[in-house]
């Protein structure tokens, strides 16, 4: 299940409120270290986290290369008109840095407490798929959009600005209907955190991503797939590697050998680190064990 993607390292950061200072020094430091990607929940409903498409643009202006998504949107409360002239003016502004990371919205009560409209889980991937069909006309450069959905409705809607570069789609997905419409519509996705998709499930899950991806008329390999993964480093590993585990522990050289395996058996071409900001943690992730996989990915597909 490799799809050959080249493979994308990047750092899970939470928006905590009360360290903001501390949370613009991580995002600093992982664009120093050069992680290629940052990611940030998005839970607009949580009153101990900032809002986090408002602290990807600070983000964006604080750091040089880093790209940034969030991991992932809550759509419910972001009107897919507006997050798409959100996104693209953060893209124009930061040179193209900005990817969509966009869910149906996993807490729907908290979001209709804050004006959300009331929507059932299954009408939540409806106005999901609607989103994505505005986005991407809504980057298009089309001088004018119409759309009526059944959630969403556009009557000569002027977009703008057009992006600096192709924003990339990836939804988070875990049940059967949402990985279906990944399959279909998205340019990537964004797994659940490896505590609640272990290996094995996340097999699975591609399995159905791809049956979705060819029986719309789509190459499988054409979707990126990241991992948002939990751990920690470690003198020793607590024991071999195994398709159940729900975080990776060990020394580098173990976390290097579990992670080439995700992605030439599993097809995952990016990798997000959850753990404490810890900088030491994160300098050996992006220093100690990315290259190791790297080295790992490039020896195994030159002998395929």
């Amino acid at each position: 299940m490799d799809y050959g993607h080249s493979l994308e390292f990047g750092y899970f950061l939470i928006p905590e409120a009360a360290d903001p200072v501390g949370v613009l020094e991580t995002a600093r430091l992982a664009d120093r270290l050069g992680y290629d990607l940052l990611a940030v929940q998005d839970h607009p409903y949580q009153p101990a986290q900032l809002d986090t498409l408002a602290l990807l643009g600070v983000i964006l202006g604080q750091t040089a290369q880093i790209r940034v998504f969030q991991d992932v949107g809550n759509l419910p409360l972001r009107p897919p008109a507006m997050f798409a002239k959100a996104a693209a003016t953060l893209d124009v502004l930061s040179g193209g840095r900005f990817e969509a990371g966009l869910g149906g919205g996993g807490f729907l009560g908290a979001a209709q407490a804050m004006g959300a409209p009331p929507v059932t889980a299954g009408e939540s991937l409806e106005a999901l798929e609607e989103a994505v069909a505005i986005l991407r006309a809504s980057w298009s450069g089309a001088p004018a959009l119409e759309f009526d959905g059944r959630h969403y409705r556009l009557d000569g809607a002027r977009p703008g600005p057009v992006p600096a570069h192709e924003i990339g789609i990836w939804l988070g997905a875990m049940k059967p209907r949402a990985l279906a419409l990944t399959g279909r519509v998205a340019d990537g996705w964004a797994a659940p955190l490896m505590n609640y998709l272990p290996p094995a499930a996340a097999a699975e899950a591609q399995a159905a991503i791809d049956r979705a991806a060819r029986e719309a008329g789509r190459d499988p390999s054409e979707i990126r797939r990241i991992y948002n993964v939990p751990g920690a480093f470690a003198a020793t590993a607590p024991g071999p590697a195994s398709d159940t585990d729900d975080a990776i522990v060990g020394p580098p050289d173990h976390w290097a050998e579990v992670l080439a395996r995700l992605a030439l058996d599993f097809g995952f071409g990016t990798f997000v680190l959850m753990g404490r900001p810890d900088p030491q943690m994160l300098r050996t992730f992006i220093e100690d064990v990315a290259p190791r996989v790297r080295d790992r990915v490039a020896t195994a597909r030159a002998r395929a």
